[in-house]
């Protein structure tokens, strides 16, 4: 068996109170301290957007304690993704964070996440590789959502530099890649998006439109089934045998559903053990009864 780390993209959303986080008063209660009870690893989306200040990242390190084996994955700055206009200063921002993470042990990798629009060619390719050895020393994932980097060229130049190429389950439309792992290292690293084709087809209507929290995640509103999740499931243990580590980062985050298939999925990798789950989430989501521990 692979090292197995589950959770979910991002932990801090009101809606999660109370199907995830009890409702609570006091000032000490803490959600990630109290997400770290029950998932080995989150995914960082926060950096994304700003350049986090390391005493916040010192913070979280100090908040995961308890949970020996708990592993960050820090979503890269869309200056260098998106925009890809950068200086030094930021790489050197992004670097000093991810450098307190590996120090104390808790760095699970680097997401590099590009968008649809970011089509693989010769330019595109060079820039994926100056971008990839400026960031050399840490271990990476690479996200791509069109399906032209589905080639053997490309899954070459990723073993090159030993880099994990993301598998994505979103609604497969247009030209976006298809839920179909391929291994370029030793390391699996997945990101459920949802299969709400109606609302994500809504966004790529409404792309660049004012719109509202609600409006700009409605196309993460999804709830797998069971069955889905067991075909995600069948599809990485084909790979067990030849991986190290798997990582699976639910994005299904609205109104706390990424929490429930997070649960469930672990369930299924870890041959239908028991799992730990909150009294909140059980309440919230009655199916988990039956395989909570």
């Amino acid at each position: 068996m692979p090292d197995i780390y589950v959770g979910t993209a991002g932990w801090s959303y009101k809606d999660w109170v109370p199907s995830f986080y009890p409702k609570h008063n006091s000032k000490s209660f803490d959600w990630l301290e109290f997400y770290s009870l029950f998932f080995n690893t989150v995914e960082v989306n926060a950096s994304y957007y700003r350049y986090l200040n390391p005493r916040v990242v010192n913070g979280w390190i100090s908040k995961v304690g308890e949970s020996e084996d708990f592993l960050f994955t820090y979503k890269l700055h869309n200056d260098f993704t998106h925009k890809r206009v950068f200086r030094m200063q930021e790489t050197k921002a992004v670097q000093y964070n991810l450098d307190l993470l590996k120090g104390a042990e808790r760095f699970g990798g680097l997401l590099i996440q590009f968008p649809y629009s970011f089509a693989c060619t010769d330019a595109n390719v060079d820039y994926l590789r100056r971008l990839l050895e400026r960031f050399e020393q840490y271990d990476k994932f690479v996200e791509v959502r069109h399906k032209s980097w589905n080639s053997p060229r490309i899954y070459e130049f990723l073993r090159s530099y030993n880099v994990t190429l993301c598998t994505i389950d979103q609604p497969s439309i247009g030209e976006a890649v298809e839920f179909a792992p391929v291994l370029t290292n030793d390391v699996l690293y997945i990101r459920c998006h949802g299969r709400n084709e109606e609302a994500w087809r809504a966004s790529i209507e409404n792309f660049g439109k004012q719109l509202s929290y609600g409006e700009q995640n409605a196309r993460y509103e999804y709830l797998y089934s069971p069955g889905e999740l067991l075909e995600i499931d069948r599809k990485l243990k084909e790979l067990f045998d030849i991986v190290n580590k798997v990582f699976v980062i639910m994005n299904n985050h609205p109104k706390g559903d990424a929490v429930a298939n997070a649960f469930e999925l672990l369930h299924y990798l870890k041959g239908l053990a028991r799992v730990h789950i909150p009294k909140t989430t059980v309440a919230a989501y009655p199916r988990l009864v039956k395989i909570a521990g």
